[in-house]
C-alpha cells in the first residue's frame, strides 16, 4: 500500500535568479489547475490512510488556506499524518498560519537560503532577513512545533564565515530542522546565461558543508541524511520515506512518483497538465537491478548508510560479494566506514558521494 503523497504546487510571484524547478508566475491559471489537480487524485487515490503528506512548490503559500483545506480534505489522514508545506517567508502572518494550523498542517518548511541581504537581493528572493525571522517567531507563537529552515551555500558573494553566521542564526531561532543545499545552475535558471560573479569554488562549498556539520552537530541538530539536520525525533518522515526506497504518490504538474516498482511523472507543461491531469508523461517499471542500485544510492544518503542482511534478504544477493571490490576500495581510502548493519559513507565520501555511487550502477 502506498501512505505517502506529495503534491506540486506550481505558482510563484517571481522565479528565482537560481531556480529550475518547474513554477510558473501565472496565479491566473489557480482555480483550473486546483481542479485538475483534484480531477488526478481522485482517479489515481485509493484511499489509503496516509502517513506523509507534503505540499511543495513552487510556492504552496499561494494558495489561500481554504483551497488548501480541499486539497486535504481528499485524503484518509488522522492527527499521526505528517502534514508539511513550504513557505516563503515574506507576507506570512499569523492568521495565515492559524488557519494552516486549523487545516492540520502540522509541519512547516521556510525557504530562507540566508540572513545576507545582500545576497539574497542578488538571486532574486523577495524576503528580508527580518521576514524569515518574524515568520518563524509568528510560527511558533501560533502553535507549529515542527519548523524547518531551507539554506543554499555556495552563493554568490558568500563565504565560509557568512555562512557560519547564517546557521547560528538558525540555531538561535530555535527551530527543529534545516536541510542544506549546495548551489547547483543548471538549465533553466537565470544564472545558466547570466553567471553570476564571485561564486565559491568547489573547495570553498565543501568547507562551507563541514562547518555547517561541526556547528549543527555542537547544537545537538542530527545530521541524519547528506542534506539534512534535526533535533531528535523531528526527522521528516515523508523524505525518510524516499530514502528508505518506498512507493509515494506524486500528484500535481511535474510531480513524480513511485508504486509498484514503476517510476512515473507528469507533464511539466502547466496547460497540458491542465487539459489532461490523468495522463502520465513517463511511466517505467523498474528492473530488480535498477531496484537494487536505487535502495544503495538512497540508503547511502541517510547517515546511517545501507542495512545488508536487508539488502540481501529483499533481492536474494549477498552484498558483500556482489560489491566486494567496490567495498574494499573505498574502505580502503576511508571513504565508507563499516557499521553494525552494513556500510555508510564517512564525512570525506558525503563530498564525493556521486563518484562513489556511481561506481555500484552497472
Amino acid at each position: 500500500m502506498t501512505k505517502n503523497a506529495y503534491i506540486h504546487i506550481p505558482f510563484c510571484r517571481q522565479k528565482c535568479n537560481y531556480c529550475s524547478f518547474v513554477s510558473y508566475p501565472l496565479p491566473e491559471y489557480k482555480k483550473e489547475y486546483l481542479q485538475a489537480l483534484s480531477s488526478e487524485i481522485n482517479n489515481f487515490y485509493k484511499s489509503e490512510k496516509l502517513n506523509t503528506l507534503y505540499f511543495g512548490g513552487g510556492t504552496p503559500s499561494l494558495l489561500a488556506y481554504r483551497e488548501i483545506q480541499d486539497i486535504i480534505s481528499l485524503f484518509n489522514i488522522n492527527s499521526d499524518t505528517e502534514i508539511t508545506m513550504e513557505l516563503n517567508p515574506e507576507n506570512i502572518g499569523e492568521e495565515y498560519l492559524n488557519n494552516l494550523l486549523n487545516t492540520g498542517i502540522n509541519r512547516i518548511s521556510i525557504g530562507c537560503q540566508t540572513f545576507d541581504e545582500d545576497i539574497l537581493h542578488i538571486i532574486g528572493r523577495k524576503h528580508s532577513a527580518k521576514d524569515v525571522i518574524k515568520a518563524v517567531q509568528t510560527a511558533q507563537k501560533t502553535g507549529f512545533k515542527n519548523i524547518s529552515l531551507d539554506f543554499i551555500y555556495g552563493l554568490p558573494n558568500q563565504t565560509v564565515t557568512g555562512f557560519e553566521k547564517d546557521l547560528k542564526q538558525a540555531v538561535e531561532l530555535g527551530i527543529q530542522h534545516i536541510s542544506l543545499y549546495g548551489l547547483k545552475i543548471d538549465k533553466g535558471c537565470y544564472f545558466y546565461n547570466n553567471k553570476p560573479d564571485n561564486l565559491p569554488d568547489n573547495d570553498i562549498q565543501a568547507d562551507m558543508y563541514l562547518k555547517a556539520i561541526e556547528i549543527l552537530v555542537k547544537n545537538n541538530y542530527k545530521h541524519y541524511e547528506i542534506s539534512n539536520f534535526s533535533l531528535d525525533g523531528f526527522e521528516s518522515k515523508h523524505n525518510m520515506n524516499y530514502w528508505d526506497n518506498n512507493s509515494y504518490y506524486g500528484f500535481g504538474v511535474a510531480a513524480h512518483g513511485y508504486i509498484d516498482g514503476i517510476r512515473y511523472s507528469n507533464s511539466i507543461g502547466l496547460k497540458d497538465y491542465i487539459q489532461n491531469p490523468t495522463k502520465r508523461s513517463m511511466a517505467k517499471q523498474l528492473t530488480e537491478q535498477e531496484k537494487l542500485e536505487e535502495e544503495i544510492f538512497l540508503g547511502f544518503r541517510r547517515n546511517s548508510g545501507i542495512d545488508t542482511e536487508l539488502i540481501n534478504n529483499k533481492y536474494n544477493i549477498d552484498f558483500e560479494e556482489k560489491y566486494g571490490d567496490i567495498i574494499k576500495k573505498y574502505l580502503d581510502t576511508k571513504h565508507i566506514e563499516k557499521t553494525d548493519k552494513g556500510f555508510c559513507l564517512s564525512v570525506d565520501g558525503i563530498l564525493v558521494s556521486n563518484y562513489i555511487l556511481a561506481d555500484f550502477i552497472e
